[in-house]
């Protein structure tokens, strides 16, 4: 039977389009909030750097009531490094939201996420937003979505959808881009009609799947899935069946629905509904909590492996507990593990001799998202550069990760964004013209991602719009050149002077500016010649007996490169480190010592082309 007093629905939405903002518009019509209440702007943005990046990191799951019916949101990440829970989460609704900027269009981020609801079978429910911006063309846009739809896969069902254009920031809803209406409830009103109640048998055996996993330090693990039949009660014995098919008996603790933004105790859950289980400690990921005299048996739910690992140790530079607080070994381990109760997308494992952990995730977006975490805890670790997870096939033939990347950028540099994948390993698989912009699509191993971004905005002039997502495990592409340039390496401890760095500008790219303190080993810029480049920072111009007051006020610095987490990952080499403290990002080598850097390469029979 239909549940009509529920509706369970994703939202589905490319970077920058107005997700977060269209929700708060629903929150507001549907009267959550107090009259005098203060609210945030963009309340599902919850996490800090959620905020600051304007990228949904965590699938969240919030209710309205409107009209007597309960609609459960689930906001979906779109980014592919997070889209290990996309999929999970989607099964969870019976339609999906999909957020178009009307003046972009549907964009390769929306893409990726529209695949999977499609395959899922979800009714499509098109918003196109942002009408009121100059230059926004919705028609266009909504003929661009069909077409895109056809391109997937969509049923004759699924095409049949309905539209409705907003404004999130202006707060409005309409039938039509201009038909005059100044509020939410169109939109509100077509979730009801057009979006399909939960087809739930309510007097059936419990049935409920664990689709995310959250974590309490007071009642640690909680399931999170969508009650498919029968009613759940506070109390009630269940059996769980995991993945692998094990079983065994547990008992409901406590049991939660979700309300407005935050979840809330009740003693039953009726089938159709979203609820959140206490009691099974290991609850992880495609368990199936059942009745015990007559259990559901749910297909499993694959969780996407990682492609991408990288180690974690305490901090060795000689500048270490200057900034963070937390800088031990043993509690670098801790917090790691605690992680891994918390995210079960991530993989991690303490090495053999004890010198790290290895951290292993879908990207390197996704590993920076948790290094950003703990520094701003008090952390300070390094991180050795990202390596790709090879598998073997049967054969014995070594495997690695594939992505699909996709770019968009103006036609007249198309041919320059083919060039750099072709140096990367990219294969062109598709390439398409729309307007003044062109659509080039690759398979690219996941080794030759690493700082493609930045070339590609090079090339394009900012203008190319970048996306990949893992595709496949398919037979090793050979190896790759590294970073041509090399590394200017500081000989010794101290801080930075105004007049080293004005002689070194003129041979390579700073990465440091006048007075940061430096240390032997740390890479304070990268050289325009191959080989490392050993050099003097902290250097003071010699004073003669005559000397004019305004002799040192003609040197001019260029501002120094600064990285971000996700840069620095991808630019260092093996024998390199990323030093990461609360209010630092330095590079650095693996061996401090210039002297014992030479020997350790001649040991290797490796020696660099600037000491041969």
């Amino acid at each position: 039977m239909l549940q009509e007093n529920i509706r369970n629905i994703a939202v589905i939405a490319h970077v920058d389009h107005g997700k977060t903002t269209l929700v708060d518009c629903m929150l507001k019509a549907a009267h959550t909030f107090r009259e005098n209440q203060k609210v945030q702007e963009r309340v599902l943005d919850s996490n800090d750097q959620e905020r600051e990046r304007g990228i949904t990191i965590l699938a969240k799951n919030i209710s309205i009531s409107y009209k007597d019916v309960k609609i459960n949101i689930i906001d979906t990440p779109g980014h592919a490094d997070f889209g290990g829970e996309v999929e999970r989460v989607l099964r969870m609704a019976d339609g999906a939201l999909l957020i178009v900027d009307a003046f972009e269009g549907p964009m390769p981020q929306t893409r990726f996420v529209l695949q999977h609801a499609i395959d899922l079978g979800l009714r499509i429910m098109l918003v196109v937003n942002k009408i009121d911006r100059p230059g926004a063309r919705p028609d266009e846009v909504l003929d661009e979505v069909f077409d895109l739809m056809v391109e997937l896969g969509a049923t004759d069902e699924q095409l049949d959808f309905p539209v409705v254009y907003t404004s999130a920031v202006e707060g409005f809803a309409r039938y039509e881009p201009d038909d005059g209406n100044n509020d939410m409830y169109p939109l509100l009103d077509s979730i009801l009609k057009y979006i399909p109640a939960p087809d739930v048998n309510p007097d059936g055996p419990v049935a409920l799947q664990v689709c995310t996993v959250d974590h309490s330090n007071f009642v640690g693990r909680i399931g999170i899935g969508r009650l498919y039949s029968g009613t759940l009660h506070d109390g009630d014995p269940i059996l769980v069946i995991k993945n692998d098919g094990s079983q065994y008996n547990a008992t409901v603790q406590q049991l939660y629905t979700f309300k407005a933004l935050g979840r809330t105790e009740c003693d039953e859950a009726q089938a159709g509904d979203i609820v959140a289980v206490v009691g099974v400690e290991d609850a992880d990921i495609g368990d199936v909590f059942t009745s015990r005299e007559d259990p559901v048996h749910l297909d499993p739910i694959k969780v996407d492996e990682p492609t991408l690992a990288v180690v974690f140790s305490a901090n060795t530079s000689p500048l270490v507990k200057q900034d963070g607080e937390i800088v031990g070994a043993r509690q670098l381990k801790e917090r790691l593990e605690h992680e891994a109760e918390a995210n079960i997308t991530l993989r991690i494992t303490e090495l053999e001799d004890k010198s790290g952990m290895e951290v292993a995730g879908r990207g390197v977006l996704q590993l920076s998202v948790l290094m950003e975490t703990m520094r701003r805890e008090g952390f300070e670790f390094q991180v050795g550069n990202p390596r790709v997870l090879y598998k073997t096939d049967e054969q014995g033939h070594r495997l690695e990760p594939i992505e699909e990347a996709t770019v968009e950028c103006p036609s007249e540099t198309a041919g320059k964004v083919i060039e750099v994948f072709g140096t990367a390993g990219g294969e062109m698989t598709d390439m398409a013209q729309r307007d003044e912009q062109t659509h080039l699509t690759f398979k690219i191993p996941s080794r030759g991602i690493m700082g493609l971004r930045n070339k590609i905005l090079n090339v394009t002039r900012g203008e190319g719009i970048f996306f990949h997502h893992f595709y496949e495990y398919g037979p090793f592409r050979g190896d790759f050149t590294g970073r041509k340039n090399g590394s200017m390496v500081s000989m010794a401890t101290g801080k930075a002077v105004a007049y080293a760095l004005d002689t070194l500008q003129t041979r390579g790219t700073l990465f440091i500016g006048p007075g940061d303190e430096c240390y032997e080993g740390m890479i304070v810029g990268e050289s325009a010649r191959e080989g490392e480049l050993v050099v003097n920072v902290q250097k003071q111009k010699s004073l003669g007996n005559q000397r004019s007051s305004t002799a040192d006020k003609a040197i001019l610095l260029t501002p120094p490169v600064k990285f971000t987490l996700e840069e620095a990952l991808e630019y260092i080499e093996d024998d390199e480190l990323v030093e990461v403290t609360p209010h630092h990002i330095r590079l650095r080598k693996r061996i401090l010592s210039s002297v014992d850097r030479r020997k350790a390469n001649v040991r290797a029979g490796n020696v660099p082309k600037a000491n041969k």
